[in-house]
């Protein structure tokens, strides 16, 4: 089998969202007879999953870019640190507290990008949310 072959054939696998960070999940032989059952990309999502602050975090986290978006003109975006900022502040997060809510704040950009109720941009340009490294911001679908 060509590489050329084993790509596309890796296109046309099933996916699904992580229910935490919102990563694509693609489909393995090794989870063949549990697929349904498969909800997490990765051991540090499931751990996420189970503690109870970080349901709330994630939740504060969505709401915080929902509602900076709503404040802002339709074109405009957000970056997912204002976030982490203000939902550091609500928990009396104080000096470098909010730096620790930068990657659920990311996830919860994942998330709002897979529910349709966001797009994630770098250097203006929409990109794809699993693939994305480095700056990003956020801003409703247009």
């Amino acid at each position: 089998m060509s590489r050329g072959s084993r790509s596309s054939a890796k296109s046309e696998l099933p996916t699904k969202p992580c229910a935490v960070c919102g990563r694509t999940i693609t489909w393995r032989k090794k989870w063949e007879r549990d697929w349904e059952g498969v909800r997490y990309c990765s051991d540090a999502c499931r751990r996420r999953a189970r503690s109870t602050g970080g349901k709330d975090d994630d939740a504060a986290l969505e709401r915080s870019l929902e509602d900076l978006l709503d404040a802002r003109a339709a074109s405009a975006s957000v970056c997912p640190s204002e976030a982490a900022r203000a939902v550091a502040a609500q928990q009396g997060l104080d000096g470098e507290g909010w730096r620790d809510l930068m990657e659920p704040a990311r996830a919860a950009a994942r998330r709002l990008v897979v529910a349709g109720r966001a797009q994630i941009t770098q250097k203006g340009a929409v990109v794809d949310p699993d693939t994305a490294r480095g700056p990003i911001r956020v801003r409703r679908p247009r």
